[in-house]
C-alpha cells in the first residue's frame, strides 16, 4: 500500500454555470437550490462528491484499487461483502461475524483496511458501512480525510423557469387531439460557485491511508469532474480554478478560515450583472501565513 500524504492541504473550487440547473431541489420541483434568505446558489457537498466519483470510475475503470463503493445501481451490500469474503466469513450466515470477532480482534481493522485499499471513495471520503444489521455485512464506519462545503454562487443567482414544446407525445390518444406537449425546465442563466475543501493528513496516516497517487487523482478528477458530465439539464458547467494551500506539517500551520479569507473574487471593472467568468477577477493575498504555500490550478 502506497504511503499516506503527510502535508495537510485546503482548498478552493472555483466553477460556473451558463443556462443550467447546476444542483435540483427535490424539494422545490427540481428548481436550482438557491438560499431563501439571500438569493444566493447553492450546491451540495453530496453532488460534488458524485462527480469526483463519477470522473474516478470512467478514469480507472474499477482498476484494482481505484473501485468506486457509492456507485449507481450497485447496492452497497454487494461491495461489504466482498471485505467478508476476501477474509474467509460466510456474509449471509447469521452471527458469522460476532463470531468470527471473538476469534480475531484486529477483525475490525482488517475488514477497515480492506475496504480503504480498495474503494477510492472510502479512503477519501470515508463511508457508513453498517448497511445489514441481523446477518453478517457490518464493516463498519470510515471518517475520510477529504472533506468538502456547500458550493454558494458569489453573486444572487435569480433561476428562470423556460416552458418548452416537444412534438413527441406520450399516448395514441393525446396524439389524435394536439399536435405538441409542453413542458419546463429551470435555469441559471449565468452563476460562478464557491466550494471550500479540507485534507487532514493525520486522517490518511491513521485510517484511510491516502497517498500522493490519491491525490494527484483527486486534482484531476475536480479539475474534470464536469467534462463527462453534460448534459442539458446542466447546460455549461465548467471548473476555472482550483486554488491549493499546503501546509508543512500534517496538521497544518494556520487556520483554515484565514487561508479561504486570503481569496478573493471580485467584479471587473464596469462589472454590474456578470454573465461569465472573466466579468471576475480573482486574486489570492501574497503575505500567506508562514509554512504555507499556494497553487492555482485550471
Amino acid at each position: 500500500m502506497a504511503q499516506a500524504i503527510k502535508n495537510r492541504y485546503d482548498f478552493v473550487i472555483l466553477f460556473d454555470v451558463e443556462n443550467g440547473n447546476p444542483n435540483g431541489d427535490p424539494d422545490a420541483g427540481n428548481m436550482p437550490r438557491v438560499d431563501p434568505e439571500t438569493g444566493y446558489g447553492i450546491v451540495t457537498d453530496v453532488c460534488l462528491k458524485r462527480k469526483i466519483r463519477n470522473y474516478v470510475e470512467v478514469a480507472k475503470e474499477d482498476e484494482a484499487g481505484y473501485q468506486i463503493y457509492i456507485k449507481d445501481q450497485v447496492p452497497l451490500n454487494r461491495s461489504d461483502k466482498k471485505a467478508l469474503e476476501y477474509l474467509g466469513i460466510d456474509a449471509d450466515a447469521k452471527d458469522a461475524l460476532k463470531v468470527a470477532k471473538k476469534d480475531d480482534p484486529e477483525l475490525d481493522r482488517k475488514i477497515r483496511d480492506f475496504m480503504c485499499q480498495n474503494f477510492y471513495d472510502i479512503r477519501t471520503f470515508g463511508a457508513v458501512m453498517t448497511t445489514f444489521v441481523k446477518g453478517a455485512l457490518n464493516c463498519g464506519q470510515v471518517r475520510g480525510p477529504v472533506q468538502l462545503s456547500f458550493a454558494r454562487s458569489v453573486d444572487p443567482v435569480l433561476p428562470q423557469e423556460v416552458t418548452i414544446t416537444r412534438i413527441a407525445i406520450t399516448t395514441e390518444a393525446d396524439a389524435e387531439r394536439k399536435g405538441t406537449e409542453m413542458g419546463r425546465k429551470y435555469v441559471i442563466p449565468y452563476g460562478l460557485y464557491r466550494a471550500e475543501g479540507y485534507i487532514s493528513a493525520n486522517l490518511a496516516r491513521k485510517t484511510t491511508g491516502f497517498s500522493e497517487d490519491d491525490l494527484q487523482l483527486l486534482w484531476q478528477a475536480i479539475l474534470n469532474m464536469f467534462e463527462n458530465d453534460h448534459s442539458a439539464a446542466r447546460g455549461k458547467m465548467a471548473v476555472r480554478e482550483l486554488i491549493v494551500f499546503k501546509h508543512d506539517s500534517e496538521l497544518g500551520n494556520a487556520p483554515s478560515y484565514k487561508l479561504f479569507d486570503a481569496v478573493h473574487v471580485t467584479h471587473a471593472e464596469k462589472i454590474t450583472f456578470p454573465r461569465s467568468y472573466h466579468d471576475y477577477v480573482v486574486t489570492v493575498d501574497e503575505n500567506l501565513p508562514a509554512g504555507v504555500t499556494c497553487e492555482r490550478l485550471s
